[in-house]
């Protein structure tokens, strides 16, 4: 059983995950008229549940020194991919690794290099643990939003993609977050394809949904807020990113 959240610390967390540099808790409190010690308060609880766990700052590595960002998608089995996620986390140069429930794609890392020599030194690391890598690519930009159910009734709608990787011959893995008014949201992956709305080439990797990766398959219910990775050997096609709630998220 989650935590269970009230409006303030829903709002809380809505504005923590746009920018938390800038979002002060008096300008929380000022939104939902209480004091600004109270969302302190909240804020301090979500930390100590470890709904919270920290505040990274988004880091453009290539404008800041011209590094260069890789990304590595692994597979690994199912009784290994805690253990491995944490080794291969301490691997220098890696920057995060999401651990993936669904398929044979078990975990996806992130690492930063002086140039490609480095990345594959990284790559070499990874594999010396015992990790096959399936894929590597390198990622141009990145994208973030908020959760958007926890934010204002008001709120204006983010772009929908946090993530655009483009891989060797053209092919794309893009995050989609679904917005409210996402023709996509409410129907399962079937009547998605039957539709139209997923293109033939387009498979779904995997769906976040709250701390849960769910199985996708076609009687997969996609929901506002899902955040689902999709990928096409060819890219991903406007009438894709049209049904998740918006066609601005190709920018690879």
């Amino acid at each position: 059983m989650g935590y269970r959240l009230d409006e303030i610390d829903r709002l809380a967390l809505y504005y923590l995950g746009s920018d938390a540099r800038n979002t002060t808790a008096t300008e929380i409190a000022e939104e939902l008229n209480v004091s600004a010690g109270t969302v302190r308060n909240r804020i301090s609880q979500l930390e100590q549940h470890g709904i919270v766990r920290g505040y990274p700052a988004d880091i453009d590595y290539e404008r800041a020194e011209g590094l260069l960002t890789g990304l590595y998608v692994c597979s690994v089995r199912v009784s290994e991919r805690d253990q491995l996620a944490r080794q291969v986390l301490d691997i220098p140069g890696v920057v995060n690794v999401r651990e993936v429930m669904a398929g044979d794609d078990g975990l996806h890392v992130k690492a930063v290099g002086e140039d490609t020599s480095s990345l594959q030194r990284i790559a070499s690391q990874i594999e010396e643990l015992g990790v096959t890598i399936d894929e590597e690519s390198l990622i141009r930009q990145e994208y973030h939003q908020s959760y958007q159910p926890y934010g204002p009734a008001d709120a204006p709608h983010a772009q929908p993609a946090t993530q655009v990787t483009s891989l060797v011959g053209g092919a794309q893995v893009v995050d989609l977050t679904v917005t409210e008014d996402a023709p996509i949201a409410g129907k399962t992956l079937a009547e998605a394809k039957a539709q139209a709305l997923l293109g033939d080439d387009v498979l779904v990797v995997a769906i976040e949904r709250a701390e849960e990766v769910l199985s996708a398959n076609g009687g997969t219910e996609i929901r506002p807020g899902d955040l689902v990775s999709v990928f096409s050997p060819a890219g991903i096609g406007d009438e894709t990113l049209e049904g998740f709630g918006g066609i601005n998220a190709k920018q690879s």
